[in-house]
Parts: structure tokens; C-alpha cells; sequence
């Protein structure tokens, strides 16, 4: 059994990555952490052909992450219409 495929590794992985999104808010690490999360889950229910390929984990891991991350967007980024105005610069006094 190698090192990435143990369930746990994927968790504490997540459990950074969703911490690094506190401290950088930017909504790309949460995306990551959802996607190491559900790779871990996955990992933890035995998925048959998913634990033996490193290739196999780390295309999970993209598919999932970026699904996580188009989902955050959807959930949490600009609404569709939603503009923003400057009334002043804030060079000028």
C-alpha cells in the first residue's frame, strides 16, 4: 500500500488545504479541499481500482476539485448581472 492511497492522507491533505483557504481567501483552495476530501471518502469506501493507480487518484482528485470548484463558483462568485462601480478613485483627495 503506498502512501496515497490511505484514506487519512487525503483528509489531513484537505483539512490544509480548507485552513490555507481561510488564510487566502480566494475560493481556489476550497475547491482543492473538497476534491481531497472526496477523493478520501472514496478512498475510505473501498472504490475497487482506485487505491492501486497513483494515475487513477490524482484524476479523481482533478475531476473532483474541479467540479468543487465550478460548484463554490456557482454558489459563492459573482451573480450573473452583478457589476461593480467605483464612484471615486481613491488616488484623488
Amino acid at each position: 500500500m503506498t502512501f496515497w492511497s490511505i484514506w487519512w492522507v487525503w483528509m489531513i491533505g484537505a483539512l490544509i488545504l480548507a485552513i490555507l483557504e481561510v488564510l487566502v481567501p480566494a475560493q481556489v483552495f476550497l475547491g482543492f479541499a473538497i476534491g481531497a476530501a472526496l477523493v478520501g471518502l472514496a478512498l475510505m469506501a473501498g472504490i475497487p481500482g482506485l487505491a492501486g493507480s497513483l494515475s487513477a487518484l490524482a484524476l479523481a482528485f482533478a475531476v473532483a476539485s474541479l467540479l468543487a470548484w465550478i460548484l463554490v463558483r456557482r454558489l459563492m462568485g459573482i451573480r450573473k448581472g452583478q457589476v461593480k462601480h467605483f464612484d471615486h478613485d481613491i488616488n484623488e483627495d
